[in-house]
């Protein structure tokens, strides 16, 4: 969903500051909820902005400053598993990932990836 535009921000925050209505009417007002009022009202006393936060965005991958390790590690031995790189991984760095990391990392990076060891 798209921010609210800078200008409706400003006239919400003008005026609730004008204090001759409750947040209430002021959003159904502007049609927009109660707790954006809120929101941008605290946003506003808090730091003084009131312009729209970054997106968010998920947490730092666990694999990503790791890509010199799994490149070596993928070309050592081109036909490695998923399994038995995640156990070198883990016996280097420490940190244990399951197949699906390796995999997705793996893609990013775009080496070949093999899911079952030789039978």
């Amino acid at each position: 969903m798209k921010p609210y535009c800078q200008d409706l921000r400003k006239r919400v925050v003008a005026k609730a500051k004008a204090g001759k209505q409750t947040q209430a009417s002021i959003a159904a007002l502007f049609g927009v909820s109660l707790s954006t009022v809120e929101k941008w009202l605290r946003r506003k006393r808090e730091s003084g902005k009131i312009t729209p936060m970054p997106p968010a965005h998920g947490p730092k991958r666990v694999l990503q400053d790791h890509a010199p390790l799994i490149r070596t590690q993928v070309k050592q031995q081109p036909d490695i598993t998923l399994a038995e790189l995640g156990v070198r991984i883990a016996s280097c760095i420490g940190i244990a990932v399951s197949p699906s990391t390796l995999c997705r990392e793996l893609k990013r990076l775009r080496l070949p990836r093999k899911k079952v060891a030789p039978r």
